[in-house]
């Protein structure tokens, strides 16, 4: 005798892992940044969004996926190694960063410099480095 499936279709096997996705959005950070003089000898804020694409993988522990906590500390770092000239190289070195745990296979980072243009919410830019 066939057991009926609760489901409306029949089950054509178990799920497979296509991907992962880790993301931060809206860090603050108080960097040295910019390469006008007025920029110089002082901190901004930047606001930070970071997309991390992982190796599909099945996750039941937090070793098994990047801490969000991860993300925030590679930032500050790159705060704490001193000032930087361009957003793009800071998102660049936070990305390359990211991508230094084998598990990550592509990341986006976008950066926004509140006031860095009069009339405008935000400028800044997006990088994406893969493997």
């Amino acid at each position: 005798m066939a057991v009926s499936s609760p489901l409306p279709f029949p089950a054509a096997g178990a799920p497979v892992h296509e991907g992962l996705t880790v993301f931060v959005r809206g860090l603050e950070v108080e960097a040295g940044i910019g390469v006008y003089d007025h920029e110089q000898n002082r901190l901004q804020r930047l606001v930070i969004d970071v997309t991390l694409s992982l190796q599909p993988m099945k996750v039941e522990r937090l070793a098994d996926t990047i801490n969000y906590e991860t993300v925030a500390e590679a930032a500050r770092a790159i705060v704490a190694d001193g000032h930087v000239g361009l957003v793009e190289t800071f998102a660049e070195r936070l990305a390359t960063a990211m991508l230094e745990d084998v598990r990550v296979r592509r990341c986006a980072v976008r950066i926004e410099k509140p006031g860095a243009l009069d009339a405008a919410a935000a400028a800044g830019c997006e990088v994406v480095l893969a493997r």
